[in-house]
């Protein structure tokens, strides 16, 4: 069994930065997305950004130009750097992975905005 294990939420200020990590028990290699998703309270969960098959990335439209995914192969991690954060931003953050036949969920992280 695959295990996600994000980390790096926690309360910030409007305007700050926070970077989440999430540590995979597999080769991240060998997954063909590896995301970023969010919840709110109330709310449907919702993409954040993904990188498909080692290059293509996307992100969610609020995001862009202030979030970046990245991933570091070595460590089997992935990261998601948030900068200029706003109080929209609260939620609890999951990591996904996906590979044919496979999807995998992390617990979430949480992350908290102050106005």
């Amino acid at each position: 069994q695959v295990q996600l294990v994000e980390s790096g939420g926690g309360l910030v200020q409007a305007g700050g930065s926070l970077r989440l990590s999430c540590a995979v028990s597999r080769r991240v290699s060998s997954f063909n997305v590896l995301g970023w998703y969010r919840q709110a309270p109330g709310k449907q969960r919702e993409l954040v950004a993904r990188i498909i098959s080692g290059s293509s990335i996307n992100y969610g439209d609020s995001v862009k130009g202030r979030f970046t995914i990245s991933r570091d192969n070595a460590r089997n991690t992935v990261y998601l750097q948030m900068n200029s954060l706003k109080p929209e931003d609260t939620a609890v953050y999951y990591c996904n992975a996906v590979a044919v036949g496979e999807s995998y969920w992390g617990q979430g992280t949480q992350v908290t905005v102050s106005s």
